[in-house]
């Protein structure tokens, strides 16, 4: 009798043994007819001496704190799913580009929450940004800080045509860029050649100045040679200066950009410059040659297409 009951028990193990390793083997080839959950394609670029791992295809891109960067995405045709705003608005000059685009907070004050909505591929943020704002972008997506100095505005292009997919437009346009820096010197009159020449930008009602390499100033003293005025040199950083101060350069020549959007407290800025008696002493005031807005204001002398249009803005003015 415990003979027969031990030899029940075997067999009944066996049998649950059995079961136990089939059901195994049918869970493992279901599993293996799974197909795994598809991780998104990813690749490595290299962007001013870093490398970014970035998805292969970038299809929603944001940008946040970097007008060089609306600038670049406008030149090569593509359309960013969210952007930030300027005055609560997207600029005139980026319609093309945003009509669908969803607001993700103003220039420097990007929304966490929006973008977290959004779920981005890549976030194109500035260079600008403290270093907690960057920390919190990444977070949310992969984060390229673009530079805000124009002697990287080639890489800035470069990039952006890599990540979209638009490489053989932006290098076009590089290659057109050069040539006509390289011809711009050969087609500045020789009067303007050892005159005191100036770009200057209206910040919070106020004269700001750059600089010798950034801004504007990059076209004025490298692409078209103009001498670099001494007080320029001095000007390591963006700078706000008096219209005292500011009378004391007394240029020859001045470019002045001034946004709306950016002086939404001092509408009547450029007017009320215009009327005061210091500014209307100025040798370039008095000579007719002070040049508002030669380009769209917000242009920030970075991005190749925006240097291109200052550069033929700068030469037809300095014909005058």
């Amino acid at each position: 009798m415990r003979k027969g009951l031990r030899t029940w028990g075997l067999m009944l193990l066996t049998s649950v043994s059995l079961g136990v390793y089939a059901a195994g083997c049918g869970s493992q080839a279901r599993d293996a007819a799974m197909p795994a959950a598809e991780k998104p394609a990813s690749r490595v670029v290299q962007y001013l001496g870093k490398e970014y791992t970035l998805p292969v295809k970038a299809e929603k891109i944001v940008v946040t704190g970097a007008l060089e960067g609306l600038e670049d995405l406008l030149a090569l045709g593509v359309k960013p799913v969210g952007s930030m705003s300027i005055g609560g608005t997207f600029p005139a000059i980026f319609a093309d580009i945003l009509q669908e685009a969803k607001p993700i907070g103003e220039r420097m004050q990007p929304s966490f929450e929006t973008l977290l909505q959004i779920r981005p591929d890549v976030i194109i943020s500035s260079d600008k940004f403290p270093a907690a704002t960057a920390i919190q972008l990444g977070k949310i997506a992969p984060t390229i800080p673009l530079s805000h100095f124009p002697g990287d505005g080639e890489a800035n292009l470069r990039f952006l045509g890599e990540l979209t997919g638009s490489g053989d437009k932006a290098e076009a346009m590089i290659r057109q860029y050069r040539q006509k820096a390289a011809a711009a010197q050969d087609h500045l009159p020789a009067r303007v050649k050892d005159k005191k020449v100036v770009a200057i930008r209206i910040r919070v009602g106020s004269i700001s100045v750059y600089p010798a390499h950034v801004f504007f100033n990059d076209v004025l003293y490298t692409d078209l040679g103009l001498p670099v005025p001494a007080e320029i040199r001095a000007v390591k950083y963006q700078e706000l200066i008096s219209l005292e101060k500011f009378s004391e350069m007394d240029p020859d020549y001045i470019f002045l950009q001034y946004a709306a959007g950016e002086n939404p407290a001092h509408p009547q800025a450029v007017e009320n410059l215009q009327q005061n008696p210091i500014w209307r002493s100025l040798k370039a005031m008095k000579n007719n040659r002070v040049f508002v807005n030669v380009v769209d204001p917000l242009i920030q002398g970075v991005a190749i297409g925006g240097k291109i249009q200052f550069l033929e803005a700068a030469l037809e003015k300095l014909h005058q």
